[in-house]
């Protein structure tokens, strides 16, 4: 399975742990690779990292997300899908410390894919925010 593949199903079992809140997000990660029928060992790595990642960083990331979005907005006004997707690429960028281009790139083609009309632009004008905020320097 390829990178944007791997992404994919990533933020697939990410969305589904933030519809679910307070569970053992381990625990839904061994059931999403056997439900999923994933077997590769670099596949099963880069999930758990995603979403072992992003769970012990979400206070942080979700700072990074209400700093970065309109004056009088909340997290709680963000979809679950653009919220599921920045998370995924604010920890891409600033803690997996991937290329910053590619990850905005392919968070917004699954926004396309995923969201609605105007997720498109809302997830890459935050992440291009944060990404200028954080003085990120492409790889």
């Amino acid at each position: 399975m390829g990178r944007s593949k791997n992404r994919e199903e990533a933020f697939k079992l990410l969305y589904s742990i933030q519809l679910i809140k307070d569970c053992d997000y381990i625990e839904q990660i061994e059931m999403f690779l056997e439900q999923e029928n994933i077997t590769d060992e670099k596949t099963k790595q880069y999930i758990n990292e995603i979403i072992s990642g992003i769970q012990e960083n979400n206070e942080n990331i979700e700072k990074q997300i209400v700093q970065n979005i309109k004056s009088g907005w909340s997290i709680s006004r963000i979809s679950k899908v653009d919220l599921t997707l920045l998370k995924l690429g604010i920890f891409e960028i600033l803690f997996s410390k991937l290329p910053y281009k590619v990850v905005i790139n392919e968070v917004v083609e699954l926004s396309k894919k995923y969201g609605d009309d105007n997720s498109k632009s809302f997830v890459n004008g935050v992440l291009a925010s944060i990404v200028k905020q954080n003085d990120v320097v492409s790889e």
